[in-house]
């Protein structure tokens, strides 16, 4: 593969979803859940139809068509202490075979002018400690590691 990718972002649509399925299914079973592309499929279209997220897509062109190589998914949500509009990065992945060409960093920069363009006051997202390449890219790219709060959760 060239250094190189020749690829296009786009904002992901219904139209996406064949393309947008397998990179999502694929991003779930890095974090070591069940393949379940059917379940992955419903989950985006209701995210879509519902307008909870925005995701965008990273296109390769190929003689049949365009290809996913990559996407990122953003959640709304606001800062009541700032009294702003925030967006969560919850989601990026990029297809192993497409990794180290710009991709991750060119989907990262599109949520960062989208979250600009809404009047957002920040863009936040969390990794897993032991994920230094994207930890790496993260901080490329300006985002800073909070040192001042712990992070907790309840599962229910």
């Amino acid at each position: 593969m060239a250094d190189h990718l020749d690829i296009s972002i786009v904002r992901a649509e219904h139209q996406h979803l064949d393309l947008l399925v397998p990179l999502f299914d694929a991003y779930r079973v890095f974090y070591e859940q069940p393949a379940d592309p059917e379940a992955a499929r419903q989950y985006l279209a209701a995210r879509l139809s519902n307008l909870e997220s925005v995701i965008f897509l990273g296109l390769g062109g190929s003689p049949d068509g365009p290809n996913g190589l990559g996407f990122c998914q953003l959640y709304p949500s606001f800062t009541s202490v700032n009294m702003a509009r925030i967006w969560i990065l919850y989601d990026l992945f990029v297809l192993p075979e497409a990794r180290q060409r710009g991709l991750g960093r060119a989907l990262m920069e599109r949520a960062r002018h989208f979250a600009q363009d809404t009047g957002a006051s920040r863009l936040e997202l969390s990794t897993a400690r032991d994920n230094r390449p994207a930890q790496t890219l993260y901080e490329s790219l300006g985002y800073e590691r909070d040192e001042a709060f712990y992070f907790y959760e309840l599962r229910l």
